[in-house]
């Protein structure tokens, strides 16, 4: 039987700790009413991010990597959506910590708009678990 790698174990700490933020979230009153996307981002909002002057060299940016971005970005620069889909390889190969970290250094629409994505690509997964509706 083989081990996992450190990617899959990184995905899964990283989702353990998401979810443990989301149930969280969920017992506030201010967040009864939102949907589960909302509650998501929220929630990665939230996510420890480790100090930027103890990381490491920033890995190369991802050109062909295919992402869910938000359909606002849709009139973005090519410059920020490839801004968006690096933070996306960086969250799914360094752990959510290290791209919330990351993406600190880009302005906010590139923030918000990660945040986003990050919440619409990880929901499917999220959902399967019943961590979210």
């Amino acid at each position: 039987m083989t081990q996992p790698s450190s990617f899959e174990q990184r995905i899964e700490s990283d989702i353990h700790q998401l979810a443990a933020e989301i149930k969280r979230n969920r017992e506030h009153p201010e967040f009864q009413h939102e949907g589960e996307r909302s509650l998501i981002k929220e929630s990665l909002r939230a996510f420890p991010r480790p100090d930027p002057s103890t990381t490491s060299a920033t890995p190369q940016r991802a050109a062909t990597a295919r992402s869910p971005l938000p359909a606002y970005v849709d009139g973005a620069s090519p410059e920020v959506k490839l801004e968006i889909e690096y933070l996306l390889d960086v969250a799914l190969k360094h752990g959510i910590s290290k791209a919330l970290s990351e993406s600190q250094k880009s302005p906010y629409f590139v923030q918000d708009a990660f945040h986003d994505a990050l919440a619409g690509a990880l929901y499917p997964e999220l959902q399967k678990r019943g961590i979210v509706k």
